[in-house]
């Protein structure tokens, strides 16, 4: 027995060490530059032979996500760094440009071509890493509360805090808290659940959480230590939200939802941080904690979008492909704070995620604070600030307490303690299981609100309120009994490219048609034999990924249109907003359409607020269906493509073309799709140059540039001819008569049609028209080169057309997240600033898909006149014009 000691003790340390998440190493980011690497072990080429090519020191795993590595390399002196000069990628760049090109190989060390291949297709992904803030969505400071003996004296309080926990027990309107006391009844109280915080850190000191604090899955990624101490003065935040979910009973304040479960802090929001770090705090713990709260994310002033980089949407994935063994980590985000800005949550990557439970506010009263973000990701609401009232939980100090807490920030914890009772009762809950709870038993409140629409499943949904308050009885219960849901399954469409619409690496548009008065319509078929080849059975998430370019990106709308005509808004116009780089294969995201039969055609519909000083362009879209999988056998897991918002897609090392329409996975019928814009154009009865791609000839050699002067210099060879030869007719024939003007004919009718109209000039001194034909996209000045189009000078029904080399600025995903705005609260009908609402339009009878063409058909139709829009408005059209007027 003694010599079978040690063996056991050892496999304990092992298993314990296994399970242990990775602490790792302290960032020096004065002396070093950190990067990421993804490695490709495939090509052959080792992560050792990759970090000395490229001059740098492997550091240590990234986190939780296989075959990523943290490297670094000393930081130059001062006057190369100020320069921009960067030695990795450098090297990289030079790695690069010798294994495409085999040139230079003498001058690298005796590299041979097949080595340096073998290293560059090594490196899948290299990215410097740079300190960045991520925002807490705290309320900001508000007037400070009654005196203590006044608040004592006036609710007759006893225990101090818990009478004031309205959230758990209103007694002024009992209708509207969490609903849990029947479950602490049934001992259900969150045993065995753990929540991570990924905040600014979490005082573990308090009596409130002390006895439920993990330490062992808690990390301080701002100052790179185990423990998660606030530190800044305004460091409370998670402290006050990990009490909601876990402060125990009987000690400082009051209680939590969940108050036996446990809870863990991983700090981020104290200060700038890497990509690198979020990915690692993303993952940190996961296969220990159940689910993670985040009540963070852009700043909330209604002028950003943005999301989380490429490698934070990896460890995302990461987590819910292995988190919990594989059943999924759980993420709870909160929708935002900046409705009362005009803000909306689509515009924010982190929350219109399909891994995201994201949570929105009503109050005490069950309105609908002013400041709750709404949008077709939010999936439900829960209990918090407004009205005057106000959230209590824990506060940083051993014994203190907060009587001030609110926003979404607060909705949700709160609604990640509900999903700690349902995973302690069912542990076995899949992320989908989660929120497919979410759907099935949300209540609907305020019913009379407008924002209300019902869907083709029959249920209602708000993009206020998603499918309404989430209720802690009704949601464990039916989690108790709830079946599994079978592994997931999507559709990938093919990308369609409207008017040769292009963005490469740099964020640069090109082509795409003019969204003129009404808008622009494309539309995309659906088939059964897509679902089945694709091993799906139900819709549960759409995803759509649009590039639009416009020089105002706060006056594009946006909306999706099923096959049974339910619409999801997926963007109205944003006052605040002015940026000028557009949306650059942006991705929206809709829960609205969970239960529909996807079968059909399913419309985008893009369109401005017409004004004369802006203008943009539609250059293409696609979508994904979520979902559950008919045969679990046949599931797989799904992989990231870090080209995915290129236009055209970028796929396995190749661009992949839109026309011919490719399907989703090999075998797929190709679905079809049509291309509607909704407005006259002087050249709608002239010929268009086919949109089939040539056969590959001596010509597809040469650069689109290249082409186009070729084809320039054709066109004044064959016109000169053709002058000539009518020239040599007239002259030899004797045609010309006594009056020259008598051999020549007005159009039709007496009208005349400027010469632009035909040529293709489209501003001030060129003309309004349109090419007559969309081959080439690019315009010439009268110098020959290639000219940029300058402000519009026409009415918005004569421009039309494209501006080559359009540019986003250089749009990034971490361009900053600041400081949250103050909650409002407004009334239930209250929406967003301007008096835009989120509102649905499902007053139109459903309607049954039409079929459309194999080939792609594009259909121009004359806009509707004032009336016509008026009467559509009245005759039971719900959709409401937020134009500025």
């Amino acid at each position: 027995m003694r010599l079978l000691w040690k063996p056991i003790a050892l496999a304990a340390l092992v298993v314990r060490a296994q399970n242990t998440p990775r602490r790792p190493a302290a960032r020096e980011y004065d002396t070093h530059n950190y990067y990421i690497v993804e490695h490709d072990v495939q090509p052959g080429a080792s992560i050792h032979d990759v970090a000395k090519t490229l001059g740098v020191e492997v550091v240590e795993p990234l986190g939780e996500l296989d075959d990523h590595w943290v490297v670094r390399t000393p930081k130059l002196n001062g006057d190369l760094e100020a320069r921009g000069f960067d030695p990795v990628l450098d090297a990289y760049h030079s790695l690069r440009d010798v294994a495409l090109s085999g040139d230079g190989l003498e001058a690298r060390s005796g590299q041979d071509l097949e080595f340096s291949k073998r290293l560059y297709n090594s490196i899948a992904f290299l990215e410097r890493q740079e300190l960045e803030l991520r925002e807490k969505r705290a309320p900001p400071p508000i007037k400070p509360p009654p005196k203590s003996a006044a608040i004592v004296k006036e609710f007759n309080i006893e225990d101090p805090y818990f009478p004031r926990q309205w959230h758990l027990v209103n007694d002024e309107y009992p209708e509207n808290m969490m609903n849990v006391t029947g479950l602490w009844a049934e001992g259900i109280t969150g045993k065995g659940v753990l929540s991570g915080l990924i905040d600014d850190g979490l005082d573990y000191t308090s009596e409130d959480l002390a006895a439920n604090f993990d330490a062992k899955n808690s990390y301080d990624f701002n100052d790179h230590e185990a423990l998660p101490t606030p530190k800044k003065e305004r460091d409370h935040h998670g402290t006050r939200c990990a009490g909601q979910i876990a402060a125990v009973k009987n000690r400082a304040c009051g209680i939590g939802i969940a108050y036996e479960s446990k809870v863990s802090g991983i700090r981020i929001l104290s200060g700038r941080i890497t990509t690198a770090d979020e990915a690692i705090a993303l993952n940190y713990g996961f296969q220990d904690v159940h689910l993670y709260s985040c009540s963070w994310g852009p700043r909330d002033d209604g002028t950003k979008m943005q999301g989380p980089s490429y490698i934070i949407r990896k460890a995302v994935l990461n987590g819910i492909n292995k988190g919990r063994g594989g059943k999924g980590s759980v993420f709870v985000f909160a929708s935002g704070n900046g409705a009362h800005h005009g803000d909306q949550c689509n515009f924010d990557g982190y929350t219109n995620s399909i891994y995201s439970v994201t949570v929105g506010s009503v109050d005490y009263k069950g309105l609908h604070p002013k400041y709750s973000e709404a949008c077709a990701a939010v999936m439900v609401v829960a209990y918090s600030s407004g009205s005057g009232n106000h959230i209590v939980t824990t506060d940083r100090g051993k014994n203190g307490c907060a009587t001030n807490h609110g926003g979404t920030s607060a909705a949700a914890p709160n609604a990640a303690g509900v999903i700690a009772l349902a995973l302690s009762v069912r542990p076995d809950l899949t992320w989908r299981d989660v929120q497919h709870l979410c759907v099935q038993t949300a209540r609907q409140i305020n019913p009379h609100d407008s924002d209300w629409s019902k869907m083709a499943s029959g249920k209602y949904y708000s993009n206020k309120y998603g499918f309404g308050v989430l209720d802690g009885w009704s949601y464990v219960q039916a989690a108790k009994t709830w079946k599994l849901v079978k592994p997931q399954a999507w559709v990938e469409t093919p990308t369609i490219q409207i008017s040769n619409g292009t963005m490469d690496e740099h964020k640069e548009f090109e082509g795409g048609d003019f969204i003129d008065d009404g808008g622009v319509s494309s539309t995309i078929l659906i088939t059964k034999e897509m679902l089945a080849q694709n091993n799906f059975e139900k819709l549960e998430h759409v995803t759509v990924r649009v590039w639009i370019d416009h020089t105002r990106r706060g006056d594009v709308e946006v909306y999706l249109e099923s096959p049974n005509g339910i619409r999801s808004v997926l963007a109205k116009p944003r006052e605040r907003d002015n940026a000028k780089t557009g949306f650059p294969g942006w991705e929206f995201m809709s829960v609205k359409h969970w239960g529909e039969n996807p079968v059909g055609s399913w419309r985008i519909h893009i369109s401005d607020q017409e004004l004369e000083a802006e203008e943009g362009y539609f250059l293409g879209w696609n979508m994904q269906l979520w979902g559950e999988s008919i045969d679990p056998a046949k599931a797989k897991l799904y992989e990231i493509n870090k080209h995915d918002d290129l236009l055209p897609p970028f796929r396995n090392g190749t661009i992949t073309p839109a026309r011919p329409v490719i399907p989703p996975h090999v075998g797929d019928p190709a679905p079809t799709e049509t291309h509607t814009t909704l407005h006259g154009k002087p050249t709608d009865n002239l010929p268009h140059g086919s949109t089939t791609p040539p056969p590959p000839g001596w010509l597809s050699d040469l650069s689109k540039a290249k082409q186009n002067w070729l084809m320039g210099v054709v066109a004044v060879i064959i016109l000169l001819n053709f002058a000539g030869a009518i020239y040599y007719c007239r002259k030899h024939f004797g045609l010309w008569g006594d009056d020259p003007a008598a051999a020549y004919n007005a159009l039709p009718g007496g009208e005349t049609m400027p010469m632009a109209n035909i040529t293709g000039g489209r501003r001030e001194g060129q003309g309004t028209g349109r090419r007559l034909y969309d081959v080439v996209e690019e315009e010439e000045g009268a110098d020959g080169a290639l000219a940029a189009r300058g402000p519009p000078a026409a009415s918005a029904a004569q421009r039309t057309g494209n501006a080559p080399g359009r540019s986003t600025g250089g749009l990034g995903f971490h361009s900053g997240f600041l400081d949250d705005d103050d909650p409002l609260t407004a009334a239930p009908t209250a929406g967003v600033a301007g008096g835009a609402r989120y509102r649905d339009d499902d007053g139109l009878p459903p309607r049954t898909a039409q079929p459309v063409t194999a080939s792609a058909v594009k259909v121009s139709e004359p806009a509707a006149s004032p009336e016509e829009s008026s009467a559509s408005s009245e005759d039971g059209n719900l959709w409401e014009d937020a134009r500025a007027k």
